[in-house]
């Protein structure tokens, strides 16, 4: 059985050897996709991903260290994704928001091949961009994030919410400071603020967002211009909205 004209270069991507053996059988009668790699956690599927750039992706979400979500984000390009799931609330709601296709644990051969045919078929992406909206979506619905990820090459940095000293906008990336070291993201400030616990940080000016338990003062150096300084001594200006976020919290 042929998918198209083409052949596809897949990766599967599951913690279970189990669940992994069953796409790779699924697959089996589809001589036009190769399966190029097959990756057992998030670390090893970003590295694969971003090193063999396949066409297609059999990503399972609950997986310790990185969930398929994170393992996405990490990604520059975000490849066509068939997500595997054995069930999360919040993930299935974001898919249905952004109309995206997905295989609930445990599936039949006959559910898996109605979403390989979507996921190879033209447009089978979904709405443009539709990668990305769904982890905006999934971050909204979910808890304020715990870590931030970053990756650096083939290595991913993994900093703990409570570590971060602030960010700071840098066109569409982000410069995250900690402990004295910056990591830089592909990430908009504005996207990274909503998905932060509020109660924690604070987007003091359009460029910056301070981790509240960092400020040490709060000082005035014109009129109406004033600036924090973080425990470390860092200096950052505060707008007029952000200082009325400030007296809000102190």
């Amino acid at each position: 059985m042929r998918l198209g004209n083409s052949n596809m270069r897949a990766i599967i991507v599951d913690d279970e050897d189990l669940a992994r053996g069953i796409v790779r059988e699924f697959l089996a009668p589809y001589p036009d996709v190769e399966v190029v790699a097959e990756c057992s956690n998030g670390f090893d599927a970003v590295k694969a991903i971003a090193e063999l750039k396949p066409d297609l992706v059999f990503l399972d979400i609950q997986m310790p260290k990185l969930n398929g979500f994170e393992v996405l984000d990490l990604l520059d390009v975000k490849p066509r994704v068939i997500f595997v799931t054995a069930y999360d609330s919040y993930a299935i709601k974001a898919f249905e928001v952004n109309a995206i296709d997905y295989l609930l644990k445990p599936f039949s051969r006959d559910r898996f091949e109605k979403a390989l045919l979507r996921g190879t078929a033209p447009g089978g992406d979904g709405p443009p961009d539709a990668i990305s909206n769904l982890i905006r979506t999934t971050r909204s619905l979910n808890p304020p994030l715990e870590r931030i990820l970053v990756r650096d090459g083939s290595r991913v940095h993994v900093i703990p919410a409570p570590m971060v000293d602030y960010i700071e906008a840098q066109d569409d990336y982000v410069s995250i400071h900690s402990g004295g070291k910056k990591y830089l993201k592909l990430e908009r400030l504005a996207e990274l603020e909503t998905a932060l616990d509020a109660k924690r940080f604070v987007r003091i000016h359009r460029s910056h967002i301070i981790n509240i338990e960092r400020l040490v003062r709060l000082e005035t150096y014109a009129k109406e211009s004033r600036i924090v300084v973080l425990n470390d001594g860092t200096k950052l200006p505060v707008s007029r909205s952000g200082y009325e976020k400030l007296k809000e919290l102190l």
